[in-house]
């Protein structure tokens, strides 16, 4: 007899409960519609036009033509794309290498030195700062003529003469990379600290009890448990590497000859100055699947689940 109530009471629950959730799923989408709808015009669509018209032979002046992977082609024999692609790597490369630097400072400012919280807002400082901005204080540092740079490598007798930096093949790219690292090093250190802070405290305390040295803790248990923040620092940093534009076109834009170019640039220069958006769109085709796999590959160095949430 009570077996039978309670199998009528859910039966007559479960509509309620069913229309519940659809009422909840339904919130649920009201709220998502709008992100959804922004993140298909601004990302997918224009990404599948994207790969559409790299397929084809098209300009504002004349109809689309397909002509297959005409395109891809002639980016073998395209000197310039090996130069911008080759520029945009070193570029990416460059990021651990600010990676390194910011980790120091993290661990310097995470100790109990007096005034850290003011050194840590000091090196912050370059971050929140307009990356044109950035841009014009270096090309005034690496000035030939009036920079900072050459003056004070003049005044301690380094240089008989003036190194023209931004106007160099061999200086030029290295002085651009110097830009991006210093733009990116507060970042780094705030996102690294947080890493830090997050370890717990008593695993230095076993460990030297355990007699490890100060290297072995930073090798043992720093290091493994600073991966996500790593590999977070990773990822911002190689996207904000490649996609420098306004940086490198302040700057140098581009030069001197080809010196500086990179992707992002050449594919604006295609595009706007020579109106070859068909060739364009092919090259960033390559720039996406670049990204991917740079991404892929640094996730699968880090341990294969750098980022991952653990569900409890």
């Amino acid at each position: 007899m009570v077996a039978a109530v309670s199998k009528a009471l859910e039966g007559q629950r479960a509509p309620f409960m069913t229309r519940k959730n659809t009422r909840q799923a339904v919130l649920i989408w009201c709220f998502l519609a709008p992100s959804l709808l922004i993140f298909f015009l601004y990302r997918i669509l224009p990404l599948a036009w994207n790969v559409i018209l790299s397929f084809q032979a098209w300009s504002p002046l004349r109809p689309a033509v397909w002509i297959g992977f005409d395109n891809y082609d002639e980016m073998l024999t395209d000197e310039v794309f090996w130069q911008s692609l080759w520029n945009t790597l070193y570029i990416i490369g460059s990021a651990p290498i600010g990676i390194a630097i910011a980790l120091g400072l993290a661990l310097l400012v995470n100790t109990d030195t007096r005034g850290r919280d003011i050194y840590r807002t000091l090196i912050f400082l370059s971050y929140p700062l307009m990356t044109v901005a950035v841009a014009i204080i270096w090309r005034w540092m690496f000035d030939e003529r009036v920079g900072l740079i050459n003056y004070v490598a003049r005044a301690l007798d380094l240089v008989d003469s003036p190194i023209p930096f931004l106007n160099s093949f061999t200086w030029a790219l290295p002085s651009v990379i110097a830009a991006n690292i210093w733009q990116m090093l507060g970042f780094y250190m705030i996102i690294l600290l947080t890493g830090l802070q997050n370890i717990p405290g008593n695993l230095y305390e076993a460990a030297e009890i355990d007699g490890a040295n100060a290297f072995r803790r930073f090798l043992r248990i720093t290091l493994p448990l600073l991966k996500p923040s790593i590999f977070l620092c990773f990822v911002i940093g190689m996207l904000n590497s490649v996609t420098s534009f306004d940086l490198v076109y302040v700057m140098t834009g581009g030069g001197p000859g080809r010196a500086t170019e990179i992707l992002v640039t050449y594919i604006y220069k295609l595009g706007f100055v020579q109106t070859r958006f068909d060739y364009a769109a092919a090259v960033t085709i390559i720039f996406f699947i670049l990204l991917i796999v740079i991404a892929w590959a640094a996730n699968r160095l880090s341990g294969g689940n750098a980022g991952a949430v653990e569900r409890d």
